[in-house]
């Protein structure tokens, strides 16, 4: 009776359109108002985690048997939506997000409206169980996975830092269960081309291996007005190694080696054409903004991105009677190279150079338990080192240089024809001219000197930057689930984490002036430089407190929990630029007369550390759930409702009171409360599978005041502190959806699947935004045996929305900018396996 009444209740929120797929009509229906419930269709839906079974160090039970909100996906629903990285994964699991911002680089991910554009992520990746450490490598290739899971809230108590808003975990298919060659050829619409190869082998009960490959190219669909290159090109290659070697029953070897690069034209962001107007109530909404069409970009470069990656690990495994001792060692390496055009127009005002190069190293030491004990624990240590090491040097074009040098130039010559006026005056006079006649050929005459000497003044601008920033991470944590009764369990975790990041800068900003007549000239070179290191270090404790309560024998359950979340702090370096441009226009009078170099003191270095330092931001996860596994398993619903608050939100505002530009600081407190269900069910004895998901989040700061960066009214200078308060947190959907269905016939599979969200503020005074908007797709599989057809498409609705949208004043006033969406898009795939 209690399960009838929670599903009646859920059903009702889900509305109609979710109840016809759950009962379609016909003989084998399910009738829910008698006492008994009568089935006769032989269809049932398994968790992924029974059937692909995967190793996992830190849990011996199921997702959906623990208190959390989670969505697993395994290789064949993954073909069958015809995704190829977690950016478009993320558009079929409830609250998560990964835009496409323009290139691989941006690896942005929200989850429950916790996120970051810059600097440490609130999403964390495993990769076969290793914890990538860098956010530019969570974007890349999927290819000859088994499974990929996405765990919603925080996760720090098994996981650690940066997995505030969830965590990802991605596994590659595993040669002691799956053994052949698999060929996958692709073609599609803008010349999109995809060859992924792989052999899986066991030559014995002890060993097996697998070697891998792909290609994947895309010449584009977004035109660049300058370029006759699409300004989405990419091509990307790859290669992966896997080796398992199981000595013993109970000791084994699994090492893995991935490598991908990618060299892609990137960031396409067109000028959105606007209307706007002032609303008259400064605040939350300062403007109102309607958008046209976006324009094709038309930048002084191409932009574009190139990077090599490498993630190696090492597990090693040791089964005993009753525990299972498992060590975990990576070596990851990236370099990469972006180059921008960072006020994405024609005129050449600002461009970016950044390069990274990392190594990192990780250790982790788990034991838990292997038995079917009412205590279930894992206990572990981990540690982490990253070296990291940023080129980023900023370029000013001629549309910022030359006009400097025009005002200087003016500026010398409206100096000098009034004391040249002063000089002719007396010798007109003499001629007997009136005065006014006089001193108007005698401004005449000056000017026309001035010019015959042919004065200019030209400038060059640049600021090199180097930093070094390495950061270590040490920690130890336990989790134990208890079985209080037999249908109750009690889970309790903590974790102890410490965090110690550095930063070593030197960054340099000059300004070289050439100027003189026509007989002579000289260069003169106003500096900025600052050389200095920082560290700082964090202490936290992240606890995790939860009830799971199983309603029947099916393993249906209930559950509560809490927990903290936790991003940690550290130091912007995008700050840098912005600090010594400061410095030079505040100095350029002082550079009139010679070289001159900015002077630093003491206080100037302690502004600065003010400037790029911030602190850890924290959050609690307070949620309630369900996972009910209905109609003798042919329906698995999940539900749940999540209220999170965060403190010490990493925000970036601009400080206008010590001249250094923009600062991360941790200036505002918000809140995220909402709903993520999800429904999956066979029917027609297994011929037909569906799945449904929707999530509702609404994420607004608490506290949040900030100068909007505009010239006031009354004069020059900022206006004053706005506050945000109440407004949505940017980059969050309010909305997210997704249909998905299978009919198999015979050897026919046709499928649908439907995915949306919306609405989407793209900055905190939420000025503009994305309305919501929806995506269409389908496939056709023809089954032949060793080889499948498939014919797919994208965005069959040819829906035009942005991606991403951005806000510049490099030009003056306030420009926009977006990201748009790839258009409709239809391909063919070719699978064998033999």
């Amino acid at each position: 009776m209690i399960k009838k009444r929670l599903f009646g209740y859920l059903m009702m929120v889900l509305g109609a359109q979710t109840m016809v797929c759950a009962f379609p009509l016909h003989d084998n229906r399910v009738t829910v108002n008698s006492d008994e419930v009568s089935l006769t269709d032989s269809s049932r839906v398994y968790d992924l985690d029974e059937v692909v079974v995967v190793t996992q160090p830190k849990e011996n039970v199921r997702l959906r048997l623990q208190p959390m909100s989670s969505s697993v996906f395994g290789d064949q629903q993954m073909l069958q939506l015809n995704v190829h990285d977690l950016s478009q994964l993320s558009q079929y699991v409830p609250s998560f997000v990964m835009p496409s911002y323009g290139s691989r680089l941006t690896s942005s991910m929200y989850v429950r409206g916790i996120g970051s554009r810059i600097n440490n992520p609130a999403v964390g990746v495993y990769y076969d169980n290793i914890p990538l450490m860098s956010k530019s490598a969570f974007n890349n290739h999927f290819y000859m996975l088994d499974r990929v899971d996405v765990l919603r809230g925080p996760q720090g108590t098994l996981y650690g830092q940066n997995t505030e808003g969830g965590l990802v975990r991605i596994f590659s298919k595993n040669p002691m269960n799956y053994q052949g060659t698999d060929i996958y050829l692709g073609i599609g619409t803008g010349l999109y081309s995809n060859i992924e190869v792989a052999h899986h082998h066991r030559p014995s009960e002890q060993l097996a291996f697998t070697v891998a490959g792909f290609y994947s190219g895309l010449r584009g669909f977004i035109n660049n007005a300058n370029f006759d290159q699409k300004n989405d090109l990419s091509n990307e290659a790859g290669g992966k190694l896997r080796l398992i070697y199981q000595s013993s029953q109970s000791l084994k070897f699994d090492w893995t080696a991935d490598y991908q690069y990618v060299n892609q034209n990137g960031f396409g962001y067109g000028e959105l054409g606007q209307s706007y107007y002032d609303t008259g109530f400064p605040g939350s909404a300062p403007l109102s903004t309607t958008f046209t069409d976006v324009q094709d970009p038309a930048t002084t470069i191409m932009n574009g991105y190139k990077r090599n990656m490498l993630n190696t690990g090492l597990n090693i495994s040791y089964e005993m009677p009753r525990l299972l001792f498992t060590s975990t060692t990576s070596y990851q390496y990236l370099k990469d190279q972006m180059l921008m055009d960072q006020d994405y127009m024609a005129p050449d005002y600002l461009r970016l150079e950044q390069r990274q190069k990392q190594n990192a190293i990780t250790q982790e030491f788990v034991l838990r338990s292997h038995d079917v004990s009412r205590w279930q624990h894992a206990s572990g240590l981990f540690g982490s080192y990253q070296w990291l090491r940023t080129d980023a040097p900023v370029s000013f074009g001629e549309a910022i240089t030359s006009p400097i040098g025009n005002a200087i130039t003016s500026a010398m010559k409206n100096a000098m024809i009034p004391a040249m006026v002063n000089r002719m005056l007396p010798q007109f006079l003499e001629q007997g001219m009136p005065e006014a006649a006089a001193r108007a050929a005698a401004q005449k005459a000056a000017e026309a000197a001035v010019d015959k000497m042919g004065i200019t003044m030209t400038a060059e601008m640049a600021v090199p930057e180097v930093f070094h920033t390495p950061q270590y991470t040490l920690a130890a944590f336990h989790e134990s689930n208890i079985l209080l009764a037999d249908r109750l369990k009690l889970t309790l975790g903590l974790r102890f984490n410490y965090d110690k990041v550095k930063i070593d800068y030197n960054s340099l900003a000059y300004m070289a002036m050439t100027g003189g007549t026509a007989n002579a000239t000289a260069t003169y070179t106003l500096t900025s430089h600052v050389v200095d290191n920082l560290s700082k270090g964090f202490t936290q404790l992240l606890p995790k407190v939860a009830l799971t309560y199983q309603l029947d024998d099916h393993s249906s359950n209930l559950y509560a929990l809490v927990s903290k979340g936790y991003r940690a702090g550290g130091y912007n370096i995008q700050m840098f630029s912005d600090i010594l441009q400061t410095e030079l226009t505040a100095n350029q009078q002082n550079a009139m007369r010679g070289d001159y170099d900015v002077p630093h003191t003491d206080e100037d270095y302690q502004n600065i550390e003010n400037t790029i330092a911030y602190k850890p931001e924290e959050s609690w996860n307070y949620e309630v759930g369900t996972h009910l596994n209905l109609f003798d398993g042919q329906v698995h619903f999940d539900l749940a409702l999540f209220y999170m608050q965060i403190r010490n939100q990493q925000l970036s505002i601009m400080e206008p009171h010590s001249n250094y530009g923009r600062i991360m600081v941790n200036a505002g407190k918000s809140h995220s409360c909402g709903l993520e269900t999800s429904l999956r069910g066979k029917a027609f004895d297994n011929a037909f599978d569906w799945g449904v998901t929707y999530s509702f989040t609404n994420a607004k700061f608490d506290e949040y005041d900030a100068n909007t960066m505009n010239v006031s009214s009354h004069g020059t200078g900022y206006e004053p502190l706005v506050s945000y308060k109440d407004n949505y947190v940017p980059f969050v959907p309010q909305h997210t959806f997704s249909v998905m269905a299978d009919y198999h016939i015979g050897k026919i599979t046709v499928g649908a699947n439907v995915s949306g969200q919306g609405k989407i503020w793209w900055d905190e005074a939420n000025t503009y935004s994305q309305k919501f908007y929806a995506l269409l797709g389908a496939h056709a599989d023809y089954d032949f045996g060793p080889v499948v057809l498939s014919l797919w498409g994208r965005n069959l609705t040819d829906t035009k929305y942005n991606t991403f949208a951005i806000q510049s004043s490099a030009a003056g006033g306030t420009r926009y900018f977006a990201q748009k969406a790839n258009p409709i898009q239809v391909g063919l795939d070719v699978r064998m396996h033999f």
